[in-house]
């Protein structure tokens, strides 16, 4: 074990490939009965964590033990506290207004093009994501320093989804705040504590990665940059303020508080 196992490598993408589409086909199957493509959402942290057991199994006899234990158990916690979540959070609403404008727009059979422009799609970004995760079962270095650091910015990220996610969902659960914008607690330092959060999850996994070598750096480094543009400039921070401009008291609270990284907020001139 002096060097990373490349054929190895190839061989476990595969798996992950045909792990991340049997997830989504299932997911998609499952909307197609229920009728409701909100279910998607719920499969994205799901699928990562499946991703990240199948990786974990085939890596066997490859790579640090202690590197591919940490991986594994980070992507997972995370994935599964993350579809959790939406999964309660979407429990007994109906279809979101996302997939709804978008399937609006289909120029056929509703299902075969959300299979197309969701399912599908969202089974390449989780291999592609995925890589650190993959990547660091392959690295032959033991565990040093590098690899804790990327397990603290790890942690940092899981408290800003897990503690954001449950202070919004306080926020909304009382009919008083009905209308309003949340603007307390984490969500007083940043727009979106939760995409932040998976910013600060990525770029942890990526640097447990590096801790094993130049190669699984190289390999993998093309997820935390993806992962950091869809967060800011994809489906994250800029459709979520394109859909809260309209708001009242959104300009204000825009204009106190950071737009992604935390810091405390502008006092009013």
């Amino acid at each position: 074990m002096s060097a990373f196992a490349w054929g190895a490598f190839a061989i476990g993408l595969g798996w992950a490939a045909a792990t991340a589409l049997a997830v989504l086909l299932v997911t998609f199957a499952v909307a197609v009965v229920r009728g409701l493509h909100r279910v998607v959402d719920v499969a994205w942290g799901a699928a990562f964590a499946a991703v990240a057991v199948v990786a974990f199994a085939a890596s066997a006899g490859h790579g640090d033990l202690g590197r591919r234990l940490l991986v594994t158990v980070l992507t997972v916690v995370w994935g599964l506290r993350l579809a959790v979540h939406i999964a309660r959070r979407g429990s007994g609403h109906g279809e979101d207004p996302r997939y709804d404008a978008m399937l609006a727009r289909a120029p056929g059979n509703r299902n075969l093009y959300a299979l197309r422009m969701v399912y599908l799609l969202q089974a390449a970004l989780v291999l592609l994501v995925s890589l650190p995760v993959q990547a660091a079962q392959y690295a032959p270095r033991p565990l040093s320093a590098l690899a804790w650091a990327g397990a603290g910015v790890w942690a940092v990220g899981l408290f800003f989804e897990a503690v954001g996610d449950a202070q919004l969902d306080r926020f909304k659960a009382d009919p008083a705040h009905r209308g309003r914008i949340m603007d307390r607690g984490l969500w007083s330092w940043t727009r979106h504590p939760n995409y932040f959060g998976d910013f600060c999850v990525w770029w942890g996994l990526f640097l447990v990665a590096c801790d094993g070598g130049l190669s699984p750096a190289v390999v993998s480094v093309v997820s935390p940059v993806v992962m950091s543009l869809l967060l800011t400039q994809g489906s994250g921070k800029r459709l979520t303020e394109r859909r809260m401009e309209g708001r009242p008291g959104w300009a204000a609270y825009a204009a106190r508080t950071s737009g992604f990284l935390p810091r405390p907020p502008r006092r009013p001139r």
